[in-house]
């Protein structure tokens, strides 16, 4: 496979070709935020952390979707990307109800990191305060929607690693949110495998295991990312 030279940061790397600026990025060791990016299953480009500048276009363009090309120069930290993504983090903030003091993800949530990385420590837009509902009917996991940023995670989670497929979106805008099957209570999902691997893939305090209290829902994304390496190399095929 034939590999691309590029800048990053003022930094000259080399990248496989149709390898991603994230990808890239990752492995010269230059950190690039993100929110719905998970190792291990394919990205879609959803939440707009991870934007970086390329020189020669004007628009911002996501690192995690973006290929390399030769010759390509790309800025990750810029007074405008800091902006844009402290943006992000405001409104992700104002459209749902995170309340951090009282979550299971407290102090264990990618959303907070971030919002304290960015220097975000107020909310300049108006908070929406919409009335969304909590889904416990499940025997070990529960789903507070007032919590999803809807970075797709869990159901990319469960299509591509389970191949349940219970988890998927329905909805559009504001009014967008995750559902299992057909819109029904997750305890009532005859599809749902109850692998937990969805609870592992949230970013944050929507998906939990009951039982746990307000800082007590720790995620292993490791475990999903072991198991779609270990798939890609064979190693739990059966000898014959």
């Amino acid at each position: 496979m034939a590999a691309k030279t590029l800048t990053i940061d003022g930094k000259q790397i080399s990248a496989f070709e149709g390898a991603t600026v994230l990808q890239a990025a990752e492995e010269a060791g230059i950190p690039i935020p993100t929110l719905c990016h998970l190792d291990g299953v394919y990205d879609i480009g959803a939440c707009r952390i991870c934007l970086v500048e390329v020189e020669g276009v004007a628009k911002l363009l996501p690192a995690c979707t973006t290929r390399v090309r030769e010759g390509m120069e790309v800025r990750t930290d810029t007074e405008r990307l800091r902006n844009y993504r402290r943006m992000i983090l405001e409104l992700l903030f104002a459209e749902r109800n995170h309340v951090c003091a009282v979550c299971v993800s407290n102090g264990h949530c990618e959303l907070q990191t971030l919002a304290y990385e960015h220097g975000m420590d107020h909310v300049r837009y108006e908070y929406r305060f919409p009335k969304w509902d909590l889904d416990v009917t499940h025997r070990l996991y529960g789903m507070d929607h007032n919590r999803c940023i809807l970075c797709n995670r869990c159901v990319r989670a469960c299509w591509h690693i389970e191949g349940a497929g219970t988890k998927n979106v329905a909805g559009r805008g504001a009014r967008a949110h995750i559902i299992s099957d057909l819109n029904q209570p997750w305890g009532d999902s005859e599809s749902c495998t109850s692998c937990g691997k969805c609870v592992d893939a949230c970013p944050t305090g929507a998906l939990f295991k009951k039982g746990a209290t307000a800082g007590e829902m720790a995620h292993n994304r490791a475990k999903l990312e072991f198991i779609v390496t270990a798939r890609e190399k064979k190693q739990w095929i059966a000898s014959e």
